[in-house]
């Protein structure tokens, strides 16, 4: 076993979670990560006695739906951590973990690289400077209606959230007033109906790895009506009719990376989406994060370096927060 798989089950249990003596925790994943199970298991029955497994079917993107459709599944738990290869941390069952104030902690699995996400060093990061990164972020978006963004590539999106409230996720779920992923990021969902303007991809795809080249994304009325033909905009587009949902194409979240352990390199969606210096857009279900679009599925398109503004105010510049930065004594 890992020395690293060990070190990143006990930062999950002992610290993201704070598993207790009285927490009944479930753990979800499916067969292929049988051996992260077994040592998350280990770590939290030295917390609790009461560990209950659920090793759902292997339906890839898909297996969101089922969480859709029982979302009443965890509600014998008071902690639930889903670590499948995919996210759920946008189903009807998260958003009902939460309001019956359970901690829920999304904890994709998938990486592309052979190693298992517990492995990556990112999890080590300071969850407290996370947190004082993302107030001082959240103080912005929280008053603005409109977030505008460029980059050095090429992009140049407008993207509206009108009464829509930031949250962050850094791994803890205490931080996350009971919810959070390991991805350490701002996020706010947006209005469905409203980004307008142009990404340029040239950081990842979500769960299918790097932008190989710099790919040009039209946005009109909220969703994706153009891909250019690269092979990256090939893949993405591949990918994306595999959803067979048209709600797929709807840009539902705004994400800025907070993570300055994180490399965006295409190697585990996390670590891509939480890198410092990207922001992404969120596409397709977006329920949990405060929206109103379902669909069969949610991943993130990755960009590096952004400029963005929250209605007239610059807050990042080429990647760096340029609003005053804490300091962590």
């Amino acid at each position: 076993m890992s020395h690293n798989i060990e070190r990143g089950a006990k930062i999950v249990i002992d610290h993201w979670m704070r598993v207790r003596r009285w927490d009944k925790l479930l753990i979800v994943t499916t067969k292929e990560h049988l051996e992260e199970l077994r040592v998350l298991k280990e770590f939290a029955a030295k917390r609790t006695r009461s560990v209950s497994s659920l090793v759902v079917e292997d339906t890839g993107r898909h297996v969101g739906v089922f969480f859709d459709m029982n979302e009443e599944v965890f509600d014998p738990y008071t902690a639930i951590i889903a670590a499948t290869d995919y996210s759920l941390v946008t189903t009807k069952a998260a958003k009902r973990a939460l309001q019956k104030h359970r901690k829920f902690l999304s904890l994709p699995l998938s990486t592309n690289d052979g190693r298992s996400m517990l492995e990556y060093d990112f999890m080590t990061m300071d969850t407290k400077k996370s947190r004082l990164m993302a107030n001082v972020i959240m103080k912005y978006l929280r008053h603005c209606t409109t977030i505008h963004v460029t980059t050095p590539a090429g992009t140049d999106l407008r993207i509206y959230k009108a009464n829509r409230i930031p949250g962050f996720f850094n791994g803890v779920t205490k931080d996350g007033k009971g919810y959070s992923s390991a991805s350490i990021e701002v996020y706010v969902s947006i209005e469905e109906t409203k980004t307008e303007g142009t990404m340029v991809l040239d950081g990842s795809l979500g769960y299918i790895g790097r932008a190989e080249e710099p790919t040009k994304i039209l946005f009109k009325d909220g969703r994706i009506t153009w891909i250019e033909d690269t092979l990256t905009g090939v893949r993405l587009q591949h990918y994306m009719e595999d959803y067979n949902d048209s709600r797929i194409y709807i840009g539902g979240e705004f994400g800025i990376g907070l993570n300055s352990y994180s490399r965006c390199l295409g190697n585990c969606y996390i670590e891509d989406e939480s890198a410092y210096g990207t922001f992404h857009i969120g596409l397709g279900r977006n329920l949990a994060l405060g929206g109103q679009q379902n669909a069969n599925g949610h991943f993130d398109l990755v960009c590096l370096e952004p400029d963005i503004y929250t209605d007239n105010r610059q807050i990042m510049q080429q990647g760096k927060i340029i609003i005053p930065e804490p300091v962590v004594y």
